[in-house]
C-alpha cells in the first residue's frame, strides 16, 4: 500500500496575525479579558481629552496671548519663549557658539555609538581630551576673538545639558576608583573609600548644592572665589560619584572568582588585571545601573535653582510669572516634562541597544 504525504495545512486564522496576538496576550482568559476591556475603556476616556487639549483644540501660531482663543493648550507661549528656554540669558548674537558646541558633541557621540564608523580610538581622544577644551572656549569666550560670556548668563536647556554631561563624564571614572578602593585589600584605602561613599550617599543633593554655593567660599582665602557654576559642577560630580561607585561595585562582585584567578595565573599586575579583564566585564553587566544613575542625574540638575542657576525648569517657572503670560504654567510644565522625557527615553533606548550589541546577558551560556 502506497502512502502519500499530504501538504501542510496553514494554521487556523485566529491563531496568527493581530487576532492571534490579541487572543494570546490580551484575551487568554476571563480575568485578562475583563482587565483588557477595563483598561482600554480607561485609556480612551483619559486620552481623548488629553489629545484634544494638546493637539486638536490647541493654538499654535501667534505672537501674544490674544492668539490663544480656544480651550486647548496655548503653544504660542512656548513658541514666543523658546529661545529663552533653550539658551537662558545667553547673548542672542552668540547663541551659535552653544549650537556649535552641542552639534560637535552629538557628532562625536554618534561617531562612538555607530559600530560601522572607523577610528574609535581617535573618536575617544577627541571626545575626552580635545572637545572639553574646545567647548570651554566656545561657551565662555574671552579668547580667539570670542566675546566673554559670564556663567550667570547661561541658562535653560543648554545649562541643563552642561550640568548633566559634565556630571556624567566626571562621576564615572571617579566612581570606578571609589569602587576599586572599597574592594581594596589596603585598610586605609578601603576605609577612606567607605567613608566617602557613605557620607555623600547620606546627604541630599540639594544640601550638597547649598553647601557648595554658600559654605564652600568661607573656606577659601580672602580674595579667592570660584565660579558658582563650577562649584555646582564639583558638588554634583562628588555626589554622583558615590552612587556610581556602588553601581560599579555591584558589577565587580558579580564577576566570577575564576576570572580573578585566571588573570593572576597570567601574571598580570593589579591594574592590568582590572583594566584588561575585570572592568570590561563588570561595566558591560552594569550598563542598566549606570544608565539609570545617569538618568537620575539628568533629572536632578533641576535642583540647581536653589543656588540661583536657571536651568530649563527654573527658566520656565520664571517665564510663567511674566504678566503677559500668566495662566499658562501648565503648557510650560508640559514642555519641560516632554524635554526631560525625550532625553531620558533616548538614553534608556540606547542602553538597551548597547546591551544587545554587547550581549551582556548570561542566560545563553553553555
Amino acid at each position: 500500500m502506497k502512502y502519500e504525504l499530504q501538504p501542510t495545512l496553514p494554521p487556523p486564522p485566529n491563531t496568527i496575525g493581530v487576532v492571534g496576538w490579541a487572543r494570546k496576550h490580551l484575551f487568554n482568559g476571563p480575568f485578562n479579558s475583563i482587565a483588557t476591556i477595563l483598561l482600554a475603556w480607561l485609556a480612551v476616556t483619559l486620552l481623548i481629552p488629553v489629545i484634544d487639549w494638546v493637539f486638536i483644540s490647541a493654538n499654535w501660531s501667534g505672537t501674544t496671548r490674544d492668539a490663544c482663543t480656544g480651550e486647548g493648550a496655548c503653544w504660542v507661549f512656548i513658541g514666543q519663549r523658546i529661545d529663552q528656554f533653550l539658551y537662558g540669558f545667553y547673548p542672542r548674537e552668540e547663541t551659535w557658539r552653544l549650537d556649535l558646541s552641542f552639534v560637535l558633541l552629538l557628532a562625536l557621540i554618534l561617531w562612538l555609538a555607530i559600530p560601522k564608523l572607523p577610528a574609535k580610538g581617535w573618536a575617544a581622544v577627541l571626545t575626552l581630551i580635545v572637545y572639553p577644551i574646545v567647548a570651554f572656549y566656545l561657551l565662555t569666550g574671552g579668547a580667539f576673538g570670542l566675546v566673554a560670556v559670564d556663567t550667570h548668563e547661561w541658562g535653560g536647556l543648554s545649562l541643563t545639558l552642561v550640568l548633566a554631561v559634565v556630571g556624567m563624564v566626571a562621576s564615572l571614572p571617579l566612581g570606578i576608583l571609589l569602587a576599586l578602593g572599597r574592594q581594596s585589600d589596603m585598610p586605609i584605602v578601603k576605609s577612606l573609600s567607605v567613608i566617602y561613599i557613605e557620607i555623600w550617599r547620606g546627604v541630599p543633593l540639594i544640601t550638597v548644592l547649598f553647601m557648595a554655593s554658600v559654605m564652600l567660599p568661607l573656606f577659601f582665602p580672602e580674595g579667592m572665589n570660584f565660579d558658582k557654576l563650577l562649584r555646582a559642577l564639583i558638588g554634583i560630580t562628588l555626589f554622583q560619584s558615590a552612587y556610581m561607585a556602588e553601581v560599579i561595585r555591584g558589577g565587580l562582585q558579580a564577576i566570577p572568582k575564576g576570572q580573578y584567578e585566571a588573570a593572576d595565573a597570567l601574571g598580570l599586575g593589579y591594574w592590568q588585571k582590572m583594566i584588561l579583564i575585570i572592568l570590561p566585564q563588570a561595566l558591560k553587566m552594569m550598563i542598566p545601573g549606570i544608565v539609570n544613575t545617569f538618568i537620575a542625574l539628568f533629572k536632578d540638575t533641576s535642583l540647581v535653582l536653589i543656588i540661583g542657576l536657571f536651568d530649563l525648569l527654573a527658566i520656565v517657572q520664571a517665564a510663567t510669572n511674566d504678566p503677559r503670560w500668566i495662566g499658562y504654567a501648565t503648557e510650560g510644565y508640559v514642555f519641560v516634562a516632554f524635554v526631560f522625557w525625550l532625553f531620558c527615553f533616548s538614553m534608556s533606548r540606547y542602553s538597551q541597544h548597547l546591551e544587545k550589541r554587547l550581549q551582556t546577558g548570561h542566560g545563553n551560556r553553555a
